[in-house]
């Protein structure tokens, strides 16, 4: 027994031993390949350098390194540069980047024919679809700035660095001759299905799919389908699947769910309201739509012999929404709500949002308080912040107020808003005021371009109308504007860190290719400096064109030739509001920025140093800003395609019907006409009248043979021949079919 132990013992010896050489000669191996990398490294980069155009066919260049030495060290190569951007890799060859004219990049954005990509500065660039090279959103990229066609920049994706792993498509199941295939709005070409592991799918679905197989172009990518939403002629199911496609969070953590029935739960205590100036006495009420529920803004005003005294009392999220919690960390990564036709994607829980602190008429509710003297012109005197608890009076609606001022309203509406219908009247008076003084500022007033929506009980849309703003939808803005300026103001002159909305100046090459298409539309030019440009200056071009029938182009123009509104932890100001001081405070319930103003008030208004607070805040509101920002654009794009998918669904009930509409834009393929009911649609080059067509691109289309011109601006008639809901696209053709 013993001679058997020594021997077992004497054998596992061997077999450690000999694993231990194993394990050094693998080391030794990494080494040696490593090595051998590095030389494939400098290999590769000089015969590249040597070729006569700086690239060499993929065989030809294994060839001269001798690849076949060690296949692993080369190929470990070729994708350490890739990856550094030293090469590129195009569909049979390399080649060596312009590194001096190259930069890093990500893509951000992608739609049919085109897309967007942004550097690490925020500079963002159009790519023409011929120049995407195949990248999806979230790619790391190599970019080439090239000549703009527009003024605006543009760039051509010279390599992709480094792959998106979760890169995501959504499309529409199509029958082909090689079978059915993904149709998505990004390629515009049926794509191969991995039918082994996709889910059920069928003819006409709306499916979500990851790519499985990445080409040097999208039309060669290859998908598998993990989501199945319905049919793609629902709106409804479109816009899910482009919620997903952008992995946009609907639903909360249990977790999250938990925090936010625990903190509010408790409701407001007598704790609570130490410290607090009470308010619960004062008139104070709500102005919101007439589905709303997440009321997080409430007014009050009093009218004295040396001006006004305005309230805004603004829910305080931030009493319940701690630093470090769980609801903190969702409401940071989702940025804020997202509303798009009768539905809201909420930043927080409804036991937060729709409950506790939401300013529901007659329950005590925390809240910091804006109370600002003004002048009797409405100009902003001084201003005071409190932590406070109001009970509001009413749940103001916006069209049962415009009646009360309109002196129309019934009289259960005149019963229901009897205790705050004089503070409505005065809140009226001062809007005049504020509305007279912001247009002597010369803030710009350009129209909203939305359309509201009018769906059915199944979800589907059946009616399209512009978006009406009342008197007291402008009366809650000027209120609310007003508040804004403040809390900037006081960040600014007391020195500690905040989030400002900021608005930059437009930049110069975009005014002056305003200018040039407004000589070219035929229309007066104001006359002012390029690279001094004032607000009021943008006033003056809305202003002289207004009456004409190619405002709406003009308007569309002039937003285009504007910058950006974002967030900064920067005192920037605000360009088209015309102000040096500004920032989001009035919404904490639906934006991230807000709550993190009113957190950083709250520390303030409790005494806080501002050093301690700069110590705190400064690289959190840096952060913030960012990710808000980011957050936001992927929200306004979302509502802008739902609103596209909606109205090319209403538009399929009106196939072959005749509609007025101006022309928008000129394409290389068409122009874009919106109709009078909002919905804009593509009038292809193909659908109109038989010619020979000259194209100048963002200015007109002419038929030679019949010298007809169909210039940007122009008043057309067209028919609605044909729509996708899937990719919210309407078809318009110049003269009726015949159906």
């Amino acid at each position: 027994m013993a001679r058997h132990n020594a021997k077992h013992q004497k054998h596992k010896q061997s077999v450690q031993k000999l694993n231990h050489s194993k394990k050094n000669n693998k080391s030794n191996q990494q080494t040696v390949n490593r090595k051998e990398q590095e030389q494939y490294c400098h290999k590769i980069k000089t015969f590249l350098q040597i070729s006569a155009k700086g690239q060499l066919q993929k065989q030809e260049l294994a060839q001269k390194c001798h690849s076949k030495r060690n296949k692993l060290a080369y190929q470990s190569a070729i994708e350490e540069l890739l990856k550094k951007g030293i090469i590129l890799e195009r569909r049979k060859s390399y080649a060596l980047a312009s590194v001096r004219n190259a930069f890093p990049a990500e893509t951000v954005r992608l739609h049919a024919r085109f897309g967007f990509i942004r550097d690490e500065n925020g500079k963002e660039y159009f790519v023409a679809g011929k120049f995407l090279l195949g990248s999806m959103v979230g790619d790391k990229i190599l970019a080439r700035e090239i000549p703009s066609r527009t003024g605006s920049p543009e760039a051509e994706i010279v390599s992709i660095l480094e792959q998106n792993p979760n890169a995501r498509l959504t499309g529409k199941i199509v029958p082909t001759m090689e079978g059915l295939c993904l149709l998505s709005e990004i390629v515009g070409m049926p794509l191969k299905i991995d039918d082994k592991n996709s889910c059920f799918y069928k003819i006409g679905d709306k499916v979500l799919c990851e790519i499985t197989h990445r080409g040097q172009r999208h039309m060669e990518h290859k998908v598998k389908i993990i989501i199945n939403f319905g049919s793609a002629d629902s709106a409804e199911s479109c816009v899910k699947a482009k919620i997903a496609e952008q992995d946009i969070p609907v639903g909360f953590t249990q977790k999250v769910l938990d925090e936010a029935k625990k903190v509010s739960s408790v409701g407001v205590t007598e704790f609570d309201l130490q410290d607090r100036l009470d308010l619960r006495e004062e008139i104070i009420f709500t102005i919101d739509g007439e589905h709303s529920k997440d009321l997080d803004d409430a007014v009050s005003i009093k009218k004295h012999a040396n001006g006004w005294t305005l309230g805004v009392h603004i829910a305080d999220v931030s009493h319940y929404v701690r630093p470090n919690s769980s609801l903190d960390a969702e409401a940071f990564h989702r940025g804020t709500s997202i509303y798009y036709a009768n539905q809201v994607i909420p930043m927080l829980p409804k036991a937060l949002s729709n409950g506790i602190c939401s300013l529901n008429a007659g329950h005590d509710r925390l809240t910091i308080s804006a109370i600002m003297e003004l002048s009797p012109e409405g100009d902003l005197l001084s201003q005071k912040f409190y932590k406070s608890v109001i009970c509001s009076k009413v749940r103001g609606v916006y069209h049962e107020c415009n009646q009360i001022l309109d002196n129309i309203a019934s009289p259960e509406i005149q019963e229901k808003y009897a205790l705050v219908k004089e503070s409505l009247l005065l809140l009226a008076e001062l809007s005049d005021k504020l509305e007279h003084l912001r247009k002597l500022r010369g803030s710009p007033e350009l129209e909203s371009t939305e359309s509201a929506l009018l769906l059915d009980e199944t979800g589907c849309c059946i009616g399209l109308a512009p978006v009406q703003r009342g008197k007291t939808e402008k009366i809650i803005e000027s209120c609310m504007l007003c508040a804004n300026e403040a809390v900037a103001k006081t960040a600014r002159e007391k020195n500690f860190p905040l989030v400002y909305r900021i608005h930059e100046k437009p930049a110069p090459e975009r005014i002056e290719n305003l200018k040039e298409m407004l000589l070219k539309l035929h229309q007066p030019v104001p006359d002012f400096n390029i690279d001094e440009i004032k607000p009021g200056d943008i006033q003056k071009i809305l202003d002289t064109t207004r009456e004409q029938p190619c405002f709406p182009v003009i308007n569309n123009l002039t937003l285009r030739s504007m910058a950006k509104a974002c967030y900064s932890e920067n005192a920037l100001g605000h360009f088209g509001l015309a102000l040096k001081d500004y920032a989001h405070f009035t919404s904490p319930i639906r934006r991230y920025p807000d709550l993190v103003v009113h957190r950083i008030l709250s520390d303030y208004l409790d005494g806080a140093e501002i050093d301690w607070l700069q110590k705190r805040y400064a690289k959190f509101t840096e952060n913030a800003s960012e990710r808000a920002s980011s957050t936001e654009l992927r929200a306004v794009q979302l509502e802008r395609d739902a609103d596209a998918c909606y109205a090319a669904e209403y538009m399929q009930a009106h196939i072959g019907e005749i509609f007025k509409g101006v022309i928008t834009s000129i394409t290389e393929f068409g122009m874009y006409v919106q109709l009078e009911n909002r919905a804009e649609g593509l009038l292809h080059i193909h659908d109109m009248p038989q010619g020979q067509y000259e194209i100048e691109e963002n200015w007109y289309i002419k038929n030679i043979l019949t010298n007809e011109i169909y210039q940007l601006g122009d008043i057309i008639e067209v028919t609605c021949i044909a729509t996708n809901i899937s990719a919210g696209h309407i078809d318009l053709a110049k003269k009726a079919l015949a159906i």
